[in-house]
């Protein structure tokens, strides 16, 4: 068959899998064809055990799969036959040198480019689709058009908004698509391309186009923006457990006021992930390198008042269970950082086990789909963690309970059943506000939220 154009992505991973996977079903006029050094990966990407967990994902991947959509380890091979290359590489915080602890690693980015420019003789399009900081389209360019055979690159930005658990949705019909490049004639149509690729369906008031800077910056202060309002309404949580005011019904009434909206607006254990984190002090990095201190610091606080939240829960549990949790077995469901999603990264889940496991308690931990995750994030302390699919299983013997990921399963357990295979008193600690605590205080629970006055029967 013959192709309109060829697309690559290099990286096959949260981002570049389901995203190829979208525009290849859309797009059958393109061959998209995604490459990774893992081969595992690969074979799984062609399989029915998808490597990511991803509600919808399968029977798009299905659709398309060998009609216009191919995975391979190919990389060289790939990169020289196509005409727009994503790249959607790990750019993790860095952990070493300069920015150690906030500035984004670009190693991974940097040796994807030089492999893009050893491996092409024709001009290419080149999509920053990982998550880079201000100005790393113009380091790429560089590098790109640093060579003598007379071939050009244009790099764009266009970075991705979507949220694990809803990655299929958010592709189908998205808030917006951000498309950055240079405001040079090249750079526009090069942009006018990308353009044309998601008007096969996305509304063209849906596409926002701006200059390659915006687009990289845009992605940075979204995921800052969000985060922030987590943890401005965690911080009030703490507020209301001791003034006896509900942190739901606060939610509620703030949330209908137009000019600030209800998203963003639940109280939780914390929120994790793998973006709002490192996103955001990435942004913290960027700022103080311009000597914006303030600005740097307020964003910074931000991180602070999450990793805050995550001590006060383990905290409420140590003193709610008579100041002491050794020897005592504690369930916790729920491990991924949110629900309909395998992924653990900087989950709340990973610190309040860590917490707990300081104290010596006997953890136990329940998920879904995120237990092989979770053994690998708790690598070091597995020989102090247990590990159990079924929650009725997890929470027999066991003192306590602590919601970590709000699973609707959870919504549905028969607590009466849970409770009488406790030890008492019995605890349950709702991270993420999920269950009925009226109920379950009725059943015989003493029970601990976020953001309300606990119901106690000791």
């Amino acid at each position: 068959m013959n192709f309109k154009r060829k697309i690559l992505c290099i990286g096959a991973g949260y981002v570049g899998g389901p995203t190829m996977a979208m525009i290849a079903l859309k797009c059958p006029q393109y061959r998209v064809t995604v490459v990774d050094i893992n081969e595992q990966r690969i074979r799984e990407w062609q399989s029915d055990n998808l490597p990511i967990y991803e509600p919808g994902l399968l029977p798009v991947v299905k659709e398309a799969l060998n009609r216009n959509l191919f995975f391979s380890t190919e990389i060289d091979r790939n990169i020289k036959e196509a005409d727009i290359i994503f790249v959607s590489v790990n750019t993790p915080t860095k952990s070493f040198g300069q920015g150690a602890g906030m500035a984004a690693d670009l190693q991974y980015w940097e040796k994807t480019a030089r492999q893009i420019l050893a491996n092409s003789d024709t001009d290419k399009i080149v999509v920053e689709k990982s998550t880079l900081p201000i100005r790393t389209a113009r380091a790429m360019e560089r590098i790109l058009n640093s060579n003598d055979r007379g071939i050009r690159f244009e790099v764009l930005s266009n970075p991705e908004f979507l949220a694990e658990g809803t990655a299929i949705k958010d592709l189908e019909a998205p808030d917006r698509v951000l498309i950055g490049s240079r405001e040079t004639e090249p750079g526009i149509r090069a942009r006018k391309e990308l353009v044309d690729i998601y008007a096969n369906w996305v509304p063209h008031e849906r596409i926002i186009e701006s200059n390659v800077w915006s687009a990289e910056l845009s992605k940075l202060t979204a995921n800052a923006f969000l985060a922030q309002r987590v943890s401005s309404i965690n911080s009030l949580s703490a507020l209301c457990e001791k003034t006896e005011a509900d942190i739901n019904e606060v939610a509620y009434a703030i949330g209908t006021d137009s000019r600030i909206g209800n998203k963003f607006l639940k109280p939780s254990v914390g929120f994790g992930g793998s973006c709002f984190k490192k996103d955001i002090l990435n942004l913290v990095y960027i700022c103080r390198s311009y000597g914006l201190i303030e600005v740097a610091d307020y964003w910074e606080s931000v991180v602070k008042i999450n990793e805050w939240q995550e001590k006060r829960f383990v905290q409420n549990i140590l003193v709610n269970m008579f100041n002491t949790i050794a020897g005592k077995k504690i369930a916790v469901l729920g491990f991924a950082f949110k629900a309909d999603t395998g992924d653990t990264r900087e989950s709340p889940a990973i610190y309040v086990a860590r917490g707990l496991v300081e104290e010596r308690a006997n953890v136990v931990i329940s998920d879904p789909k995120a237990i092989i995750n979770a053994k690998k994030e708790l690598f070091d302390i597995n020989a102090c963690v247990t590990y159990e699919e079924d929650p009725y299983r997890a929470a027999e013997g066991s003192h306590a309970i602590a919601i970590l990921t709000e699973w609707a399963v959870y919504k549905t357990l028969d607590y009466k059943r849970i409770y009488d295979s406790m030890e008492k008193p019995a605890f349950i600690f709702d991270g993420r506000n999920l269950l009925d605590h009226k109920k379950l205080y009725e059943i015989g629970f003493n029970v601990f939220s976020i953001g309300k006055g606990p119901l106690k029967h000791i």
